[in-house]
Order: C-alpha cells, then structure tokens, then sequence
C-alpha cells in the first residue's frame, strides 16, 4: 500500500517562503527544493530538502500552524516542546543517540522553536523521518496492533511527565458531561427546526445520559488519574516503517493535553474497529470488529501496561463506547445548530455521521460482554 502522504510541487512563490523559514531555523545545508505535503487538514506542511557539502541531501519538514483552528499558537508550541524535550531525553538516555526516530523540534536561529512569517504564521521545524509512511486506514489487525502499540508508547514515554505542566488549549475538549449538557441546551433551543427529524437520535442518547459522567466521576474521585493525551488517535498519526510494517513514532502533537488515557484509548476503538466511513450512510457496513478490537488492547497493554492501573484496565472497553457516544453527541449538537463546526459537503452529512457513530455504540454495547472478558484475560496473563 503506498503511502498516504504524497507531495506536489510548490510555485515559486511558495518556493522562496519555504526557503526564507528555513533560514531562521537551524538546519544544515543549501536549499535545494521544497514541496507540499499533501496531508492533513488543518496545518500547512512542507519538506524541504538541502544540500550538505559532502553532497549529501538533508530533508526537514516545515510546518505553519492553522490560527483559524489554534487560537493561541504559542501554547501549543509550549506543549509541543514540552512534550518533544520529554521524550527525545528518554530516547536518548535509553539508546544514547536519537536515531531519528522520534519527533524533535529544530530551534530558530534567534533562539526559541518557532517563527513568525510576515503575515503572522506561526511556523516550526522538524526532523524528517526517512523511509516512513502513514495510512489512513487500519485495514488489519496487524496495522491495529501497531497503532495501539504507538499511542501505548507515546503515553508510556509522557507518563512521567506532570500533566499540570501542559496547557489546557481546548478547555473541556472531552468533558462528556459539558457535551451532553451543550446538546440539551440546543434540543431546547431547536435553532434550525430540525429537532423533530431527529428524535430517533435524541431519545437514544438522552437514555444513555448516565454514561457522560463515569470516568468523570471516577477521575474526580481520584481512581484514575489525569495524564499527558494525545487526543487525535487515529492511525494516520503514526509513522511506520516502510520496510519493517512495524510503528516508529507518534505523531501531530498539537491535540496533547491534560486528560485520561482511556480518552485515548477509546478514540482508537472508535476509528480502528469499524470499517466503514464515517459518514458512511449503509449503517449495515458499521461493524464493532472483534478481532481489530483484540489487537488494539494487545498492542496498547504491551506499551502501556506498565503504567495503567486496574481501574484504567478495566475500563478499556467502555471508553470505546463512551467517546463514540461523545463524538454522536457533538455531531448532533452541529447539526441541529446547523452544521457550524463541523465541515460538510453535502446536506446532512452531520446527521450521517451521528447516526454512523450510534450504530458503532449499538455494535460496542452488543459485545461488550466479550469485550470485556478479553481485556482481564489480557491483564491475568499480564500478572
């Protein structure tokens, strides 16, 4: 499978901002040629290539930051080079040299990780991983595995590090109670008139209500505890090795928060276990796969296993059925606003989508019992 990352030339135009970043930024080389990456939806990414005077070529990518989606740029780059700093003097402790397989931000000449062009971006570097490739969708249980493996071991590897030290750039980003409670106030508003199509929708929702509040009750209760979170666990955030299949590092550490890791987790139940779209209208296609689902708690308990605690554990499988239910919840919330935050290319496609997340929690609900009975099997042969 070819990787999903292709990229495309640049006009001159661009050529010349891409190679005027580069020079704030401490890298080696004469510029030679930059290209886009085709990827992604919110930033705009570039790989720049330049040449060493041995003649070798070094490739970085270059990186501005979306405004109209990060409000506050500077705090996400706080929490990037927080998080990158973190993890790259681990790598480097445990393998005494970076290998060039984690992320790791290259400093402005003028000091500090980024700059500003003159219209405002906010631009960063990175090294370039070679010989990468992402997917953007899990297709086996191998890739599920794999997935798992990664966010397990980013999590392991930020485990240490005091969430308090992150900035909150999404307040309440998953606070399942505030996203039920936001929902209710628009079911009463009704702003668009579109309520009494979805009462099917509504009613489903409204009698799981008691769902929102579990991990928060239990995290309030201190039964499990707030960490370091990626927050955007979907496959095509991790790198992987084009000649080994096997995961090298994590990546699009904008969404890193303070949270719980079965906010995580349960996001990977969400993208990884079904095969359909997300969008996708025959909701006979929506599939909660046992076996993907199996593979996910495998690779994630064989990185994360060492730092979780029971509680953690034994909620695995109903974080898979809680954030679907959140993300059913906000994607009816816009639709009934009138598909505000949320793009769409045609009509109803927020409606679509709840409804395709409704499903996978029917699917969840089916087999958590098996779902469930698979994760302690997991943790008693981990003992």
């Amino acid at each position: 499978m070819p990787p999903t990352s292709p990229t495309r030339p640049i006009n001159p135009q661009v050529q010349k901002l891409v190679a005027d970043i580069g020079n704030q930024f401490a890298v080696q080389g004469e510029f030679v040629l930059g290209e886009e990456i085709d990827s992604g939806h919110i930033n705009s990414t570039y790989r720049a290539s330049y040449r060493l005077p041995d003649g070798a070529v070094e490739r970085y990518i270059f990186q501005a930051i979306n405004r109209n989606v990060f409000k506050d740029p500077y705090a996400v780059m706080t929490n990037v080079e927080l998080v990158t700093h973190h993890i790259n003097g681990k790598v480097l402790r445990r393998k005494h040299d970076l290998g060039g397989q984690t992320l790791n931000l290259f400093p402005a000449r003028v000091g500090g990780f980024w700059v500003e062009d003159a219209q405002g971006a906010v631009w960063r570097c990175y090294n370039h991983i070679e010989d990468c490739v992402t997917y953007n969708i899990v297709e086996n249980e191998r890739q599920a595995y794999q997935a798992a493996h990664a966010f397990g071991a980013f999590q392991d590897l930020v485990s240490d590090l005091d969430a308090s030290v992150i900035i909150d750039t999404i307040p309440d980003f998953h606070n399942t109670r505030k996203r039920y409670d936001r929902l209710a106030e628009i079911i009463a508003a009704d702003p668009c008139g579109r309520l009494e199509s979805v009462r099917a929708e509504v009613d489903f929702i409204q009698a799981r209500e008691t769902l929102v509040d579990i991990l928060l009750d239990l995290a309030a209760a201190g039964q499990i505890p707030l960490r370091v979170t990626h927050n955007d666990t979907k496959i095509n955030n991790v790198m992987i090795d084009a000649q080994t299949d096997e995961a090298v590092c994590v990546i699009d550490l904008d969404t890193v928060m303070p949270g719980l890791a079965l906010y995580d987790f349960g996001d990977l139940i969400r993208t990884a276990t079904s095969p359909a779209a997300e969008d996708e209208q025959d909701l006979s296609k929506v599939k909660m796969q046992m076996p993907m689902f199996e593979a996910l708690v495998r690779g994630y308990l064989d990185t994360a296993g060492g730092f979780l605690n029971e509680t953690e554990v034994r909620y695995l499988a109903f974080s898979g059925k809680l954030i679907t239910l959140e993300v059913a919840i906000r994607f009816l919330t816009d639709y009934l606003e009138g598909d505000v935050y949320f793009k769409i290319h045609r009509p109803g496609q927020n409606l679509d989508r709840c409804r395709n997340q409704i499903q996978l929690v029917r699917e969840i609900e089916a087999q958590e019992p098996a779902m469930n009975a698979f994760v302690e099997l997991q943790r008693r042969q981990a003992r």
